[in-house]
This record gives structure tokens, sequence and C-alpha cells, in this order.
């Protein structure tokens, strides 16, 4: 079937009025095609080793390059982000850290859900679709989609950055058999200038411009790294347990971010009365209630007590 432009443009307006609706901070649409400049950056960065222990980077590549072998016949790709900083934070008295998104429920299944009503709603108008909805569920460029899209520009702490409202934010994409309107193939220019606030913060010196060495960082460490954190961080890790915003808090860009206003993504009562003590006597009942639809969970009840001792010692 044959889209004309007149459609093409019609169906790219609907889309993006419909997801200002359900309560995404932007969104921006492209055609699915193979991602090269990107394809050499990472393979040089995962023959450098810097991935550490993620595996799972190594695989589904020529997928995780374009992704139209994720979907047959796919066409475009419609990107969105999600804001989710916070409105308040934990304590920071006699207190751990939790990395702002774990603040409320699981990021995952929110922006999943909405993005699955908003393929409803081009369904509704366009007939059914090819479509797959990916929230870190696909070997999708996330980052490079979204600058590719417009919604954004990638900063030297390898984070998708929007000049009005900051770093924290989740990316979603659905991907479809639709052809849309796309954004131009000129991608925002990065606005970092010669700032290098968030590498001199980060404690672990893993970031250098535009590149992270993910054995050394300590969202890694805390969440994906499997066996005992490695002595030589000791002291530097600023008593976070569950990843790290460091590069974020420093920098400029997130300094007049408006607090979202997702209440899923609200820290509970009991989260905000807690301090170290109650953390380091945390049982797995405690855990499971406390974190039961949170993406803390992801990292095992056994991780989370590993990282505390870790601060402890």
């Amino acid at each position: 079937m044959v889209i004309s432009t007149l459609q093409r443009s019609k169906y790219s307006q609907l889309i993006k009025t419909e997801a200002k609706r359900l309560g995404f901070y932007k969104s921006g649409i492209s055609k699915t095609a193979h991602l090269p400049d990107d394809e050499e950056r990472i393979e040089a960065w995962l023959a450098a080793g810097l991935h550490g222990e993620m595996s799972w980077l190594e695989r589904n590549k020529e997928k995780r390059y374009n992704p139209a072998k994720l979907v047959d016949g796919a066409k475009s790709i419609i990107t969105v982000i999600y804001n989710y900083t916070p409105k308040e934070k934990l304590s920071g008295r006699n207190n751990y850290k939790l990395s702002n998104y774990t603040y409320g429920s699981d990021y995952h299944e929110v922006v999943k859900n909405k993005l699955y009503s908003l393929l409803e709603h081009i369904e509704r108008e366009t007939g059914k679709r090819d479509a797959r909805v990916c929230v870190d569920s696909a070997p999708v460029l996330d980052r490079a989609w979204a600058h590719k899209s417009g919604l954004g520009f990638i900063g030297k702490n390898t984070l998708l950055i929007n000049r009005n409202g900051g770093s924290y934010f989740f990316i979603g994409h659905i991907i479809l058999d639709l052809e849309l309107e796309y954004e131009s193939d000129h991608p925002e220019k990065n606005f970092c200038g010669s700032c290098t606030l968030c590498i001199k913060a980060c404690p672990t010196k893993a970031l250098e411009p535009f590149r992270l060495d993910a054995r050394k960082c300590i969202s890694y460490l805390t969440i994906e790294h499997r066996s005992e954190i490695p002595e030589e961080f000791k002291s530097q890790f600023e008593d976070w347990i569950f990843g790290c915003d460091i590069c974020q808090e420093v920098c400029p860009w997130n300094r007049d971010a408006e607090p979202h206003n997702e209440k899923l993504f609200e820290l509970s009562d009991e989260l905000k009365s807690m301090d170290k003590t109650e953390w380091e006597n945390l049982n797995q009942g405690e855990f499971i209630r406390l974190f039961n639809n949170s993406a803390v969970r992801r990292t095992t009840f056994q991780k989370l007590k590993r990282n505390i001792r870790y601060l402890e010692e």
C-alpha cells in the first residue's frame, strides 16, 4: 500500500500529538536504516573491552545496528523520551544513594504501557501494523536513535541531553511497517562546549570525552558486575548502592530541568524514612516489599547487600 505525502504528514502529526497527550516529553520519527558510524564506534569500544561483563552487547549485532532487522517490513522508528527528573531525593543524611530512576515503579513497564497505548492509537487510524515496542528490551541503539530523531545531543558523559529538559530521560521506541514523515538527516550538534564537569566529577575516572569505561563505572559495578567489586574502588563510591547520577548531577543542562509529574515515579514514604542502619539490616522480605515494582529488583537482594557491604567495610 502506497501512502501519500499528505497521509505521511497527517499520521506523523497524529503520533506526536498523541505522544504528548500520553505524557512523553518529546517524540521524533526516523526512517529505519543501518547506522554505520555508530557501528564503528561501538565495535571499537567492544574491541577495547570497555563493556566489561555485559556480553549481551556482543550479540544480535546485525539487529542492533539496523532496527529494520527487528520487524518484518519495518520502515519507521518512533522514538520518545519520558522525564524522570525527581521532585525530591532521598535524604543525604546518614543514608545510602539510589539512582533517581529507581525511586518509583519500574520504568520498563510504565514507559512500555504508554508506548502500547500509542501503538493502539496508530492502529485505530492506520489499521493493524507489524510493530515492536522497545524499552531496554531489544538490541536497539537508544541514544543514537534519539539523537537522530532530534530529541537531543550526545554529551561528553555519553548520555542524551535535551537543551530544555536535561538528561534525566527514559528512551523508548516503536518500530513499525508504516512510512511516515522523517526528521532532518542533520541531528543536533553537541553543546557541551569546553565543559568537562562530568569527567572531573566521576570519582572512579570512568569517563573521558564521549567514552565510558564501564568497568570503572559505579552504575555498572553496582548493577551489571557479577562478582565482588574490585578493592581498587574503595572509598570512591560516595554512598551509591544502586546506580550513580554524579555525571548528571553536575551537568549544567540539568540545572533548570523541570521535575516529572508521573505519580508512579514518586518516592515512597518508607524509602524516604530509611537510613544506613536500616539498609544494612535489610532482609530479603523487606527487599521484595520495598522494590517489588522497582527497577532495583534487577540487581537482586544478594547483589544489593554486596554493594552495601562494600561500603560498610
